[in-house]
């Protein structure tokens, strides 16, 4: 069994399909059909059940993954502790809630970037659960996340602070009228629900409805058409807010504080990009340098 043979598993298992797997692999879909087949005869084993809905993992193979997961990351360590040197270089992976990449961080990661050209950054948004997830499997080197996080895994310090608000269409300060709307929020995941649940069982609401989008653009375009309300921080709606295209509501003091925290795994090799934004942003006061 070779290392190419466990990438190519671990491709599948992730896509949940040979064709994706060979698009993100860039390799020729005949050829990661054939790998899969001979690793599941050199096994003896069937690895993924097939269907016309995908390939999903036997027992077998999801014993494999989590192996090959281990060993493919071991791997990539090795290789990171070769490469360290004092300037940051080499491919950074990090993750964001989208509040955060919207408000905070493209200028911010432009400015490191710019002082450190050979360090090859990508961007990817999401939830806080999912942008855990990803960086406990070793798919994201840190992420920008709403925090704090438990987990023994983790190592995580605050980045910064923000201000919970209810927004809403301009003109109405009916908070009865408000709060009898439908709460936009991102995905099943978004972070803000539990603080508007607890707002709103408060208030003594406890039927309402939910509607889920993709984008922040697309809540504030929701609420300023007075579709609904929404639970976001001050700082990703200030210029909604300015144009006069939705109105801001304090909410109680002890729903208004967000804690957005950096996350990468306590276990693995800091590599010198990831080593070099840390002390970046401590160096620009972006992280708590008490924390770091």
């Amino acid at each position: 069994m070779e290392s190419s043979d466990l990438k190519i598993f671990q491709a599948v298992a992730r896509e949940g399909s040979i064709t994706k797997a060979a698009q993100v692999l860039n390799y020729v879909q005949s050829n990661v059909t054939s790998r899969i087949q001979q690793l599941e005869a050199q096994l003896n084993v069937p690895l993924f059940r097939r269907s016309n809905r995908g390939m999903t993992l036997t027992p077998a193979g999801e014993n494999l993954l989590g192996y090959a997961d281990t060993i493919l990351t071991l791997l990539d360590e090795a290789v990171k502790s070769t490469q360290y040197s004092d300037h940051p270089t080499g491919p950074l992976r990090l993750g964001s809630i989208e509040t955060a990449a919207v408000t905070h961080l493209t200028s911010l990661l432009a400015e490191y970037h710019s002082q450190y050209p050979d360090v090859q950054l990508s961007l990817l948004t999401g939830g806080t659960h999912d942008l855990v997830q990803k960086v406990l499997n070793y798919e994201l080197d840190g992420a920008f996340v709403y925090g704090p996080v438990d987990d023994p895994h983790i190592d995580h310090v605050a980045a910064y602070e923000e201000e919970l608000v209810l927004i809403s269409e301009p003109g109405n300060r009916n908070m009865d009228e408000l709060l009898a709307k439908p709460m936009l929020f991102f995905d099943v995941g978004c972070t803000h629900r539990a603080r508007a649940e607890g707002f709103l069982s408060e208030t003594g609401i406890n039927a309402y409805q939910i509607m889920e989008f993709g984008t922040l653009e697309v809540i504030l375009g929701g609420v300023a058409s007075g579709l609904g309300v929404s639970m976001l921080p001050q700082s990703s709606i200030a210029k909604a807010e300015e144009t006069g295209s939705i109105a801001s509501h304090r909410l109680p003091e002890k729903y208004r504080k967000l804690e957005v925290w950096f996350v990468h795994r306590r276990d693995s090799v800091c590599s010198s990009a990831l080593s070099g934004l840390l002390h970046w942003m401590k160096r620009n006061a972006i992280l708590n340098e008490d924390l770091i």
